[in-house]
C-alpha cells in the first residue's frame, strides 16, 4: 500500500513539476563531478536533486543575493552534490537520511565562530575558528559561497559533501562522532576497526611531522575524519583508495557506489 502511494506521489510530482532538462544538462557541464556520471546515474540524480529543491529551502545572504546570480542550474548543481551522497540508496533511505535537512544557507565567504573545546586533560580552550561550512542537528546547513564555487571537481575538496556527510553522521546522535546509522550488512565493529586504523595512521603521520595521505583536517576529530573521507571518496577516490584501500571498500558498501570507476 505504501509503495503504491509513493509511486503515485512520484508520478504526480513528475507531471506537475517536470525536470528542466536543459538546466540539469547545464548544471552537469559546470561540474566535472556531475559530468562524470553515467547516463543512468545522471537521470536518477537529476530527479532526486529536483525533488530536493522543492522540499528544502535554499537561501542566499542578502548581500550575496543582490550581486550574485544564482540561477536554476546553480541550484540544481548544489542539490545534486548533496544528493550524490545517497544516490545508491533507495528513495526511502534518502528521505530518512536527509529528514533533518530543512534549509541550506549560503554566506558570501568563510565565516568565524567562537569555539570552546575541552582537551584530554579536562582543560577548556576557547578560540576563534574560520569555517567554510557548518552543520547542526536540526539547524540549517551553512555554506560559504566562495567554497561552494570551488567545489564540484576531482580534487578532494567539496564543502557540500562534507557538510551533508555530517548530517548523515547525525542520523543517530545530536552531534557528529564518525559513526552514522549503518546498513545491516555492515558490522559496526568492522566500521570502528577500519576507521580506527585510518585515525591512528593520520595521527602517526602528524607525530612524525609528515604530510598526511588525505587532508589533515581528518585528524582533528572522528566526525571530521568521516566527513573528509566522504569528500575524498567522491572527489578523490583514487587518492583514498591508494592510501586506505580497506576504507575505500567499506565506503563502497556503505554508499553502494563505486566512484573510482567514474575516473
Amino acid at each position: 500500500m505504501l509503495g503504491r502511494l509513493k509511486r503515485w506521489r512520484d508520478a504526480r510530482f513528475a507531471t506537475r513539476h517536470p525536470l528542466p532538462e536543459a538546466d540539469w544538462s547545464e548544471a552537469r557541464t559546470r561540474l566535472p563531478l556531475l559530468a562524470a556520471l553515467t547516463d543512468g546515474e545522471a537521470e536518477r540524480l537529476g530527479w532526486r536533486a529536483w525533488r530536493f529543491l522543492h522540499a528544502k529551502r535554499i537561501s542566499l545572504h542578502p548581500d550575496l543575493a543582490e550581486r550574485t546570480p544564482f540561477d536554476l542550474p546553480a541550484r540544481l548543481a548544489l542539490a545534486a552534490q548533496a544528493c550524490l551522497l545517497t544516490l545508491g540508496w533507495s528513495d526511502a533511505e534518502h528521505d530518512e537520511a536527509f529528514a533533518g535537512v530543512h534549509e541550506i544557507q549560503i554566506l558570501p565567504d568563510a565565516f568565524r565562530r567562537q569555539v570552546e573545546e575541552m582537551d584530554e586533560f579536562g582543560v577548556m580552550h576557547a578560540y576563534e575558528d574560520e569555517r567554510a561550512g557548518e552543520t547542526s542537528h536540526q539547524g540549517p546547513v551553512v555554506l560559504s559561497f566562495t567554497d561552494l564555487m570551488e567545489s564540484g571537481g576531482f580534487d578532494g575538496f567539496n564543502v557540500v559533501i562534507h557538510e551533508l556527510a555530517h548530517k548523515l553522521d547525525m542520523g543517530n546522535s545530536l552531534d557528529v562522532d564518525g559513526f552514522p546509522p549503518l546498513p545491516r550488512d555492515i558490522d559496526p565493529r568492522q566500521w570502528h576497526r577500519v576507521f580506527t586504523v585510518v585515525w591512528d595512521d593520520l595521527q602517526a603521520h602528524l607525530d612524525r611531522g609528515d604530510d598526511t595521505p588525505i587532508d589533515d583536517y581528518a585528524a582533528s576529530h572522528p566526525g571530521e575524519c568521516f566527513a573528509v573521507c566522504c569528500e575524498h571518496f567522491f572527489t578523490a577516490p583514487d587518492v583514498l583508495h591508494a592510501a586506505y584501500p580497506e576504507l575505500y571498500a567499506l565506503l563502497e558498501r556503505y554508499f553502494r557506489q563505486a566512484p573510482l570507476a567514474r575516473l
